[in-house]
């Protein structure tokens, strides 16, 4: 049984992070999502040298791009949207062109693996079903695996051969060793550092793991919020261990913290299984097949729209600046792991630009 994330209600702010905040309206009676973005200069933009080509981002303005997702309050899902269909309010002009990309035709994937002993054989077997996802999105697309018990290890950098993923799913048993779920989720996130920024490519984690951290020395919020600065989206797979419970058998609680690496970074969670199943060794390994999750991944993200503007040099003063996009009538989108809404209100800050001294 396959069970998709709820839709949490805020995030509070911290020091040079994206965050949003959810602010009621009773006189519309919906949910203002209030987007403040602490914009990284445009030193960031430029990476390594791309491979021909990649679509790197290279400009003197800042572009500021995040996942959203589109519905159609009227039925049938929304065709697709440009950017002249966005209504932009921009009283002070401090953007200078918008961006709208439907689908996802270059992934970069990193699957971070539990390597405890109770996990082992069941991620093993979802090697082919999970280079799979990320093949069917082009041979732009790459893939990195991280294995980890009570320290990350990144077992297979980047890249567009998945010999060596495929070789990552395949490892011996790590028993009695603690379990850092945190810290592996903050390396998976930092993995992304060494590639080139491009437009269209959508940054994802996949993590598989029981839930169980013992051992990280990072915070799930501190994951969470590097995650959201550095547009990353975790798709969090479950694969639970169970306990006895007034009287019958129930999911052990996952760490705080782990479902919510999914609500708040745009992706989902799954839990794979339940007590009955548990119970049913044979039913339970048919269960634990983890393909349509794997195909629910793939048309979420093909569902999506990248979303992005860019803030011009007149921006940066230091000032905070407000302005608005909606959607056409009927249309409603989500950002992250919030509410819909027709409209978004952004929040905009840029450091002050130096003045260069005169001789």
């Amino acid at each position: 049984m396959l069970l998709p994330a709820a839709t949490p209600r805020k995030i509070l702010a911290t020091v040079n992070a994206v965050f949003l905040r959810s602010r009621a309206q009773a006189s519309l009676g919906a949910v203002c999502i209030l987007l403040a973005i602490i914009a990284l200069p445009s030193t960031h933009l430029q990476a390594q040298e791309p491979r021909s080509g990649d679509e790197v981002v290279r400009v003197n303005t800042d572009l500021l791009v995040f996942s959203i997702r589109i519905r159609d309050k009227r039925g049938p899902a929304a065709n697709t949207l440009t950017e002249r269909d966005l209504l932009l309010k921009d009283e002070d002009h401090v953007t200078t062109g918008l961006f709208l990309y439907h689908g996802a035709d270059r992934v970069a994937f990193v699957f971070a693996l539990d390597q405890s002993g109770s996990l082992r054989e069941i991620v093993s077997q979802q090697r082919e079903a999970a280079l799979a996802l990320a093949g069917r999105f082009g041979d732009r697309s790459q893939v990195a695996v991280i294995r980890f018990a009570e320290k990350p290890t990144v077992v297979a950098p980047f890249g567009r051969d998945t010999s060596a993923a495929r070789e990552a799913f395949s490892f011996p048993v790590r028993a009695n060793q603690h379990t850092a779920i945190f810290d592996a989720a903050d390396a998976a996130v930092n993995a992304f550092d060494g590639l080139p920024q491009v437009r269209s490519e959508r940054r994802i984690a996949v993590l598989i793991s029981d839930g169980l951290d013992n051992a990280s020395t990072i915070k799930a919020g501190s994951v969470i919020q590097a995650a959201m600065r550095k547009h990353v989206s975790f798709y969090v797979i479950h694969l639970p261990l169970f306990e006895p419970r007034d009287g019958r058998l129930a999911v052990r609680s996952p760490a705080k913290g782990f479902r919510e690496l999914a609500e708040k970074t745009g992706g989902k969670y799954f839990l794979v299984g339940n007590s009955s199943t548990a119970l049913a060794p044979q039913t339970n390994k048919t269960n634990n097949d983890l393909t349509p999750i794997f195909q629910a991944i793939e048309d979420d993200l093909r569902s999506q729209y990248l979303l992005g503007f860019y803030a011009g040099e007149g921006a940066r003063d230091g000032r905070n600046h407000r302005f608005t996009i909606g959607l056409p009538e009927g249309l409603e989108y989500q950002i992250g792991g919030y509410g819909y809404s027709r409209t978004h209100e952004f929040f905009h800050v840029m450091p002050l630009e130096p003045v260069k001294a005169t001789k």
